[in-house]
Formats: structure tokens, sequence, C-alpha cells
């Protein structure tokens, strides 16, 4: 229990001060903002290029794990994709609903947790989940709302749009830049080395803190239907992807426990950028994220229980 205190607590601490700061006001209403930039434009693309660059490639390629954890993902998403598109008839509602029940916060709490639990190998498993969660499933909710949407450019300028949007995204940019330094065989300066490993020092505590202040705005709307989607977060989806890995799979211990740590993360932010981004519902989404991160100190808990010795 020791071992999970330690685990827990100073990433949650680290959410607490930031939601204590943005109450109190010592923080002002643009900090969550202003501090997630950070994150985002500079400090977690610095560590993903960092760690990418200097990957054992034949190491992470892992399709067992790519196959429990995304499976796991894709799964809730689709049940509550096609399950709020019959009851609401709304194709945009139903996928930022099945967004936010599939969407594991794997940058800002999943990075800090694998690696204070499974260590420093537990990023390769973190970056994996990441880019998949950012690439397959983000893209995936983005076209389906385009659709829905019935955008004039049709299915295919809203996949293209998804592709420009990817190709933007510093989040997906910096992990495949680093992958072709890895691949190109050039040496790291030592000051560029340097200057990575200061800049991607800062992503997570500056994360952790961000979502705090995420956390602390005041959202006017219902929360009703947020609880379906906080179990479906928490529960379905680490049960499916425990089925996968541990009982069709049989995957190697260490991956195995990734992949189910991964699934049981709270909400990330994503589906609450891109409810607002289509003005739709993120007061809905925003309280998701609020009590699926709550939850998670119970869920993740019983599973480090689970696979800490």
């Amino acid at each position: 229990m020791s071992t999970v205190l330690n685990v827990l607590l100073p990433i949650f601490g680290l959410i607490l001060v930031g939601f204590i700061c943005r109450r109190t006001n010592r923080l002002g209403a643009t900090a969550a903002s202003e501090m997630n930039r950070f994150v985002v434009w500079l400090g977690l693309p610095a560590l993903l290029f960092s760690l990418t660059a200097k990957a054992d490639w034949a190491q992470i390629w892992q399709p067992g794990f790519l196959l429990a954890f995304t499976g796991g993902m894709l799964a809730v998403f689709l049940v509550t994709l096609v399950y709020r598109w019959k009851t609401t008839g709304s194709l945009v509602d139903a996928s930022i609903d099945g967004l936010s029940a599939g969407y594991a916060n794997t940058g800002y709490i999943g990075i800090p947790l694998c690696v204070l639990v499974l260590g420093e190998d537990g990023m390769a498993p973190a970056l994996i989940a990441s880019l998949m969660v950012v690439c397959v499933l983000f893209g995936l909710a983005v076209v389906c709302i385009e659709v829905g949407l019935q955008s004039k450019k049709g299915l295919g300028g809203a996949i293209v749009q998804v592709v420009m949007a990817l190709l933007k995204n510093p989040l997906v940019v910096a992990p495949l830049l680093g992958a072709a330094w890895a691949f190109g065989g050039v040496q790291m300066p030592a000051a560029l080395d340097e200057f990575l490993r200061l800049l991607g020092a800062a992503t997570v505590p500056c994360a952790l803190v961000s979502l705090g202040l995420f956390l602390a705005q005041r959202q006017s709307g219902p929360s009703e239907g947020a609880w379906p989607l906080v179990a479906l977060k928490l529960v379905l989806q680490p049960l499916v992807t425990w089925f996968i890995a541990f009982v069709l799979l049989d995957l190697p211990p260490f991956w195995a426990h990734a992949a189910l740590l991964l699934s049981a993360l709270p909400t990330g932010t994503g589906p609450f950028m891109l409810a607002e981004y289509y003005q739709r519902q993120a007061a809905l989404v925003s309280r998701a994220i609020l009590f699926s991160t709550l939850g998670s100190l119970l869920t993740l808990t019983l599973i480090l229980l689970l696979i800490t010795p």
C-alpha cells in the first residue's frame, strides 16, 4: 500500500496544487491555457523527441500491447458512439461522447505514472499509447464529427482535414522527427541533448498543475450524462483491455500491466478541446474529465495493488 501511495500522491498532489491555486486565484483565469500551451508546444514535444531519438525501436514494436490497448480503447469508443447515436440521433454529440469514454490521459498522467510504476522502461508503452490516442482515436472522432456535420467537403475532405491537423500537432510531429533522427543513426550533440533534457524535465510537473487548473474552472450545464461516460472509461475499458492482454494474448507481465494501467487512466483534455471547437456540450465533457480524474484515485489504486508486488 505504501508503494501505491508513493506513486499516486505526488501525481494527484500536483493536480491538487493547480486546483487550489486556481480556486484561490493565486493563478489567473488564463493560467491553465498558457501552461497547457507550454506543455503542448515545448515541454512534451522535447521529451517525446528525445525519447524516440534514443529509443530501441526493436523493443518498442510490440504488436500484442498495441492490440490490447488500442482494442480496449476502440471498443469503448464504438460502443458509446453507436449507443449515443441511436438515443440522441446526433453523430456529432455521439462522437464526442465516445471520445470522452475512450480517451485516456496518457500524456499528462500516463507518462509520469508509468515511469514511477514501471521504471524508465515504462516510457515506451506510455509513448505508444499516447500516439494511438492522439493519432488513431482523436482522428477517428474528428472524421465522425465532420461526417455528422455533413461538411461540404464530404468524407474525403474530412480525412484530409484530419491528416493536416495531425501534421500540425507537435505531439505527433515531435516523436516522428525523433524516430527519423534515430533511424538516421546520427549522434545527438551534447548541447542539444542537455537542452532537450532541461525542457522535457518541466513537462510532468507543468502538465499535472495545468490539469488541476483546468479542472478548477467552473462549468455550467447538466452533469447527469457524465457518470455513464466515467463508468465506461474507468470500468469497461480496463476490463476489455485486461481480457485482451491477460486472457486472449497472455502478454508478458510488463506489457500486460502497462496496457491495463494505461487503459484505466481518466479522460484526458482532448474531448473538451474538441467540444469547445465544435461548440458542443463542453460543460458535460469537462464534468466527465473531473469526475473520472477523481474516480481514478480509487480504480488506479486497485489496479496498482494488483500489479505491484
